[in-house]
């Protein structure tokens, strides 16, 4: 009997680390990438890389690096995207993934082959067009969450130019205009930052108030701040007592520079990593706004009364999820999002796992990694303890609203779907990957 073979949609920094887990447990892997190499979203200009030419990481090197696979010593504590990008090359090349990684390969469909121990069959469009099929014992789809753009909708109409951020590149486009960004995810604020020194004016409209997190705290990168008091496991309101008390002390009071007072706590949001905003709002090249009430013609009117004369909008409002090659209801989907179990299992198939639908606390790589291992010990289960695997996905199956924030209530919001706390849900995936291990 051969090899069972997995498909894998995507190499960016999920689908290359389930790539070489799946091949180091013995599966036949091919691994197809639209872009013509590997990065994903770190692949700036390819067709779904959502970084712009300033793009920083914002988690630090010990939380963004893969655990078997060190950055280099001489990388800053937050790389440039040119510097993940050359890292995930070197990953690939250490782990020889090249001849399992197809290049200009665009899935456009997979569906189930038959009966459940069938697999899958998968239609691919290689670099010289038409459509190719087939079939594979299983499937990943690590394809990102960041590639959709969100686009709100405004009454009114808007006579100057509108661009999402992911179509923003460089500072370029917001020379010589006034420019009023939407959104103050960390997207919206670096692109705000941009605007204060390389546009006339910039105006940045966010609907409430947050925490804004420099990154580095007392010269250590905030994201291992936070991990200590992780590690300390503190009681949920004492660690949003002390991160607030941090922020009060490093930051200050928001209201000073004209930005709305935070309406939760710490932890209640996805963290802002930015150390600049608040400088420019306190030299007054960025003034805050409320959330923009209509258009009309040049004139953006705020919910607050104000209006401003504006050449160009940018929307920083996030993305949607996307599985464009599935079926919805093979991620049991329901209210605008897949439900899965860590935000890998579905109930509705034992082959077939989500890799990178996660927005962490800490690092995407590392966290990728380990669910890169779950995934496989699952497939390991499916092939050699069926009834295991099984026995897994039907547990899993009532725990689909399981939610991996430490405690934290997060807002109910798309940007928050698929949040978690990164020691809480590597504690996870810990018990899952010895559960599927556990009858070997």
């Amino acid at each position: 009997m051969g090899r069972e073979t997995v498909c894998v949609v995507g190499a960016g920094s999920s689908g290359l680390t389930v790539t070489k887990n799946l091949l180091q447990r013995g599966f036949a892997v091919d691994a197809y990438e639209q872009a013509e190499e590997v990065g994903g979203n770190w692949n700036f200009g390819g067709p779904t890389s959502r970084v712009y030419a300033s793009t920083y990481a914002i988690s630090s090197k010990p939380f963004t690096q893969y655990p078997d696979f060190p950055m280099a010593d001489e990388l800053p504590d937050f790389p440039h995207h040119s510097q993940l990008l050359d890292y995930l090359r070197a990953y690939a090349r250490h782990f020889e993934l090249g001849p399992h990684l197809h290049f200009g390969h665009r899935v456009t469909r997979a569906e189930p082959a038959g009966s459940p121990a069938s697999g899958w069959d998968v239609t691919v469009v290689p670099p010289g067009g038409g459509e190719v099929t087939r079939r594979y014992d299983a499937l990943v789809a690590a394809n990102g969450h960041n590639w959709h753009p969100k686009r709100p909708r405004h009454p009114g109409r808007f006579a100057g130019e509108i661009l999402h951020s992911a179509d923003y590149k460089s500072a370029d486009v917001l020379r010589g205009k006034r420019v009023l960004v939407v959104g103050a995810g960390n997207t919206g604020c670096d692109i705000a930052v941009e605007g204060a020194l390389n546009a006339d004016r910039t105006f940045h409209s966010s609907r409430r108030g947050y925490w804004y997190v420099p990154k580095f705290i007392a010269g250590i990168p905030a994201d291992q701040v936070g991990d200590l008091l992780l590690a300390l496991r503190l009681p949920l309101r004492l660690r949003q007592w002390a991160i607030a008390a941090v922020l009060r002390s490093a930051v200050g009071d928001l209201t000073r520079y004209g930005l709305p007072r935070p309406d939760h706590r710490p932890l209640e949001t996805h963290a802002i990593i930015n150390s600049q905003l608040v400088y420019h709002l306190g030299h007054g090249s960025i003034t805050p706004k409320p959330d923009v009430a209509r258009f009309d013609g040049h004139r953006v009117v705020f919910t607050d009364g104000s209006v401003e004369e504006v050449d160009l909008v940018l929307y920083a409002t996030g993305y949607l999820v996307r599985f464009d090659f599935l079926d919805r209801a093979h991620l049991n989907w329901r209210d605008g999002r897949p439900h899965l179990y860590q935000h890998i299992f579905t109930p509705r198939h034992d082959s077939l796992a989500v890799a990178g639908l996660i927005q962490t606390d800490s690092g995407q790589f590392a966290v990728a990694h380990w669910q890169a291992v779950a995934i496989a010990e699952l497939l390991r289960a499916r092939r050699e303890r069926p009834a295991v695997a099984r026995w897994f996905l039907a547990r899993a199956a009532a725990r689909l609203d399981s939610r991996w924030t430490a405690g934290a209530r997060y807002a109910n919001s798309t940007r928050h779907w698929f949040e978690v706390a990164h020691q809480h849900y590597l504690r996870g995936l810990e018990r899952t990957i010895a559960e599927l291990r556990s009858a070997r």
